[in-house]
């Protein structure tokens, strides 16, 4: 036992151990990811920043609330047991600050550095209405315009349907997440919906491309334009006409209220499915909940310039904060993708198939899943199979 706690402390000078078992294709969460001599599917038309400083990258690591700050340093305790090459600059930002410097000093650090990863920031609905979001703040500002959440079946966790694999793609910059509400009269509130018709094609192409890239079979556009005819009509033809330019990618559109009803009863009919912000929270939380919980999916955020990685439903998970029983799978694998995002693709499956094993192998699960095991507990596993497997990992 006391051996076993020395193999995982990283209190003393770590030395490197190279096994040379270096891969060209890699498996990403749910999905074959190119080898780093071609474009990364989840990256789009996003070019990730070179490396730094003798092949080492920079990344905004932004700790946010609740759990976020012990999940994202388990991370970077896994990132030093790998030797993986990112230096994290770290910059807090502090929710329950009226003013915005916190949140600007963020994005001024992602512009430098190009990639961030990130916890949830909480949104307190108790404070002013002049009070954004820090969250949205940062997607707008940064015009990380397309939410990417792979929802796949982990085979070692228990789930009323198997097998699952949708790829979810949200327009992440407008809609009812714009922002603009004002009272007209007293006990009157209106709140805008905006849906243009230059960030609509523009996620339906991004949504098709990745189809394309990814040999998915199915486009499914989400929306209510039967009630909401000029926002949501113009969101579903813009999807049309880009469906046009890929007949070798199927396209049909449902109603977000029968979504819901049908990713519950019979997920498996979809495939890719891209919508308008608010129902690609709430079809991101269901399908979260249908492979097991928040705490198994990674999300992801891409536009031109910049990406920021976190956990796919953005929960700040407070009520579990501090306990050692929060479930780390979702944040590390966001890394792994912003790992995979950085063309340091053999790091990402190497800590990727460690989680993978964990998970499906050793079946250490925690609480949420139906298992007993703590955080901590969790990703020594993970450390231990990186150990045990290679091709990068450490020793005292």
């Amino acid at each position: 036992m006391a051996s076993s706690r020395a193999l995982l402390s990283l209190s003393r000078p770590l030395q490197t151990v190279w096994s040379g078992r270096l891969g060209s294709t890699v498996k990403g969460f749910g999905a074959v990811v190119p080898s780093r001599r071609e474009k990364s599917a989840y990256t789009g038309q996003s070019i990730p920043p070179p490396a730094r400083y003798g092949g080492r990258h920079t990344v905004t690591l932004i700790p946010g609330d609740g759990i976020g700050p012990e999940l994202l340093n388990h991370v970077r305790e896994l990132f030093r047991f790998s030797c993986v090459p990112v230096d994290f600059e770290v910059v807090n930002v502090n929710s329950s600050l009226t003013n915005e410097d916190d949140i600007n000093n963020a994005i001024t650090a992602i512009r430098r550095n190009g990639v961030a990863l990130k916890g949830n920031i909480e949104t307190n609905h108790t404070l002013p209405p002049s009070h954004k979001s820090r969250n949205n703040l940062l997607r707008t500002s940064l015009d990380l315009y397309a939410n990417v959440m792979h929802c796949q079946s982990l085979p070692g966790v228990q789930t009323r349907h198997k097998n699952i694999d949708i790829i979810i793609i949200r327009e992440n910059t407008e809609g009812e997440y714009s922002s603009l509400e004002h009272e007209s009269v007293p006990g009157v509130v209106e709140s805008l919906k905006i849906i243009t018709r230059n960030n609509s094609l523009r996620i339906a192409d991004y949504a098709f491309r990745l189809a394309r890239e990814k040999g998915r079979r199915r486009v499914t556009a989400v929306h209510k334009a039967n009630i909401m005819k000029l926002a949501d009509g113009l969101f579903l033809q813009c999807c049309k006409e880009v469906a046009s330019g890929y007949p070798d990618v199927a396209f049909d559109s449902m109603i977000v209220d029968n979504t819901t009803m049908q990713l519950v009863s019979k997920p498996h009919q979809f495939d890719v499915m891209v919508m308008p912000n608010l129902y690609g929270n709430v079809v991101s939380n269901v399908c979260a909940g249908l492979v097991g919980g928040p705490g198994l999916v990674p999300g992801a955020n891409y536009g031109r310039d910049y990406a920021v990685f976190e956990t796919a439903t953005r929960n700040t998970g407070k009520s579990i904060a501090g306990r050692n029983i929060a479930n780390p799978t979702a944040m590390l694998l966001a890394s792994c993708l912003m790992l995979d995002h950085l063309k340091l693709h053999d790091y990402a499956t190497m800590i990727r198939n460690a989680i993978h094993t964990t998970m499906n192998e050793t079946q250490l699960h925690t609480a949420d899943i139906g298992g007993q095991g703590t955080t901590s507990e969790v990703v020594q596993s993970v450390m231990r199979h990186i150990q045990s497997g290679g091709p990068l990992t450490t020793e005292l």
